[in-house]
């Protein structure tokens, strides 16, 4: 057996543990060493390579996070297959048609998971479906077989990776063995992690960000991997406690879940080092580390792998970071295709150009580590037009040359004239106590343009005050003037896509008309002392009105519902 290339694999990076017998993966009660890991992701390798047909070599994975899982990344190195992370929380025909994109002619499963795809046509032969835990299954893994003579090499198709699909139709992310050891690797460097830390993921293994920020680090330091089914914000500490967690990755609302939970006295008393992710808002970064003593690392990175930022020395506290060295990142209008002006901030952290400064975050040499989307030619084009990377978020970048992200395209509003993006104001609404997270997006305004509507979700036991609402945005000094929400939606939960980032797409399309608590202000544009102007609750006549005046103006047909 031979290692291809001098530039590392996944392959080689688990082959370098078979003789380690440090703990490797702790899941509930159960434990294996790494080598014991390697000896079980050999075994499922052979059983890959004897059920092997013609075609792609695509593996679906339909599975939380469970051993399993772990074993079946180390196999598909060894075997030269690809791993088609499937997102559990699809429904129905997306699910199926998810599947069938991907060309899967294996998928595995367990005995919960297996009822999402009864019924639908996913292309995979009935046959060809496997449920962990099967005794028949079991059998087959035990079976003796080999390895291929030769391991992949570093651009071999390892992993398909679903986008979130937070604002569109997910796409296949290629990711191939190389780049995912390259980034592991890279992150362990920079972590100093060793064989003593123990590093917790309860993120979704169908995800980049579980595994280029945990499970391939604890794979190529040695670390210990404790691996729970499902995040759990209660749980969260005590498992850290159980098992001695040092580190953990988070990404979208994680954090403000596990603040939300009720404090204890003792919360500082914990074995963390510190926690990495993406999509925190500054506020829980910094509640975090105070109540839980735990720093946290906030980075950005798209799952196409062409742009990442981190916070260096000296970051502003609302941004994202700057770029690696040799990076050429910009801000650009989509349309002109023209870089746009620096972002001028106030000493209160206002936003005064929104306009001019905001525009899509690109890489002009970005384009060479985009590994392209399965199967979606369209959509390399989009990504890549120009000779640039379209990141596809919107930021703006400040004179200093610090970044900011500003929200997606489907974020930006336009109110009066005046266009402005969901994340400053997002952030606004983070401030007021109680909000546990706040999702921005536009509304048909009946006239022209948009309206601003926002919906919280809240600790729970908080009421929700109208008046001191109102009177919080009148005290905002970086609240646009035209960026105070219209229309106040109180839900038990945010919508989340399966990685935990807020998913405004039934937010959108519902609007105004939902069984939630729906707060706005009949009358905009005037002051904030303005009584008129104070929040009061969406009647049923006040539905039919605001319908009225907006087929009066023929916009029916911008509302979704």
């Amino acid at each position: 057996m031979s290692i291809v290339g001098a530039v590392p694999t996944v392959a080689q990076l688990l082959l370098e543990r078979a003789d380690d017998d440090h703990t490797a993966l702790c899941y509930g009660d159960a434990s294996w060493t790494w080598r014991q890991v390697v000896e079980e992701s050999v075994a499922w390798a052979m059983w890959l390579g004897r059920i092997r047909q013609d075609g792609p070599f695509h593996v679906g994975v339909l599975l939380d996070n469970v051993p399993e899982y772990l074993f079946l990344l180390g196999a598909v190195a060894l075997s030269g297959a690809t791993v088609v992370g499937i997102n559990p929380t699809r429904r129905g025909a997306e699910l199926a048609a998810d599947i069938r994109h991907t060309d899967c002619q294996i998928l595995v499963t367990d005995n919960a998971q297996r009822r999402l795809i009864d019924g639908l046509d996913t292309g995979v032969a009935p046959g060809r479906v496997f449920v962990v835990g099967d005794p028949e299954l079991v059998a087959e893994v035990r079976t003796p077989g080999s390895l291929p003579d030769q391991l992949p090499a570093p651009g071999a198709l390892y992993l398909l990776l679903f986008t979130s699909g937070s604002t569109g139709a997910p796409k296949a992310v290629r990711v191939s063995q190389g780049r995912l050891a390259d980034a592991g690797l890279t992150t362990a460097r920079g972590a100093g992690f060793t064989a003593a830390d123990v590093l917790y993921c309860a993120m979704p293994m169908f995800h980049g960000n579980a595994l280029n920020l945990c499970i391939v680090p604890a794979m190529a330091s040695g670390a210990c991997l404790v691996v729970r089914r499902r995040f759990s914000a209660s749980g969260f500490l005590p498992d850290v406690r159980r098992y001695g967690v040092t580190y953990f990755n988070y990404v979208g609302r994680a954090l403000a879940y596990v603040l939300a939970t009720p404090p204890l006295p003792d919360d500082a008393e914990n074995t963390l080092r510190f926690g990495f992710g993406t999509d925190a808002s500054p506020s829980d970064i910094s509640a975090f580390k105070k109540r839980f003593g735990c720093p946290i690392v906030e980075g950005y990175g798209s799952s196409e792998g062409a742009i990442s930022m981190s916070r260096i020395p000296g970051t502003p506290r609302q941004a994202i970071g700057v770029p690696p060295p040799g990076t050429e990142v910009a801000i650009v209008d989509p349309v002109s295709g023209q870089e746009c002006p620096a972002a001028r901030i106030d000493g209160g952290g206002r936003l005064l150009n929104a306009a001019e400064a905001i525009g899509e975050i690109i890489s002009r040499n970005g384009v060479q580590r985009f590994e392209g989307y399965y199967a979606n030619e369209e959509a390399d084009a989009e990504r890549t037009r120009g000779g640039w990377f379209w990141s596809g978020d919107l930021g703006y970048r400040d004179e200093a040359g610090f970044f900011y992200f500003a929200g997606r395209p489907a974020d930006w509003l336009r109110v009066d004239g005046e266009n402005f993006a969901a994340a400053p104001v997002e952030r606004i609404l983070a401030r007021l106590p109680g909000v546990v997270t706040a999702a921005v997006y536009p509304v048909p305004d009946p006239r022209t343009g948009d309206q601003v509507m926002a919906a919280l979700e809240l600790t729970p036991g908080t009421s929700f005050d109208p008046a001191a609402l109102a009177g919080f945005l009148a005290g905002q000094e970086d609240l646009g003037t035209k960026w105070a929400p219209r229309f106040v939606r109180l839900v038990e939960q945010i919508p989340l896509t399966g990685t935990n980032k807020v998913d405004k797409r039934p937010l959108r399309r519902e609007a105004w008309i939902t069984t939630d608590p729906v707060w706005w202000r009949p009358f905009v544009g005037r002051g904030a002392d303005d009584a008129r102007s104070s929040y009061r609750l969406l009647t049923a006549a006040d539905v039919d009105g605001l319908h009225d005046e907006i087929a009066a103006h023929g916009r029916t047909g911008l509302l979704e519902f």
